[in-house]
């Protein structure tokens, strides 16, 4: 993995564990799940760089959050 990847990968896990309303505190706070999509976005978007690198994998995350909204029904939706 190229430092800017890993670099990459380790923000999305300092967001997973401060910020994010699924894997962070605020997961006790909020009951009910908020994202729409198995594997979460930020999951998703890890599991992008970890196979594409930092650009592609970067590109394919932020393609998978504008989906994530009330008029998507959301489901499986792996990395391709």
């Amino acid at each position: 993995m190229s430092p800017l990847a890993w670099m990459g990968v380790m923000l999305i896990k300092l967001y997973q564990k401060t910020l994010s309303p699924d894997h962070g505190p605020l997961r006790h706070v909020i009951r009910n799940r908020t994202c729409r999509f198995h594997p979460t976005c930020s999951e998703y978007t890890e599991q992008a760089i970890r196979k594409y690198g930092f650009f592609k994998g970067a590109w394919l995350g932020a393609k998978r959050i504008t989906r994530c909204h009330p008029w998507n029904e959301g489901g499986f939706d792996p990395v391709p």
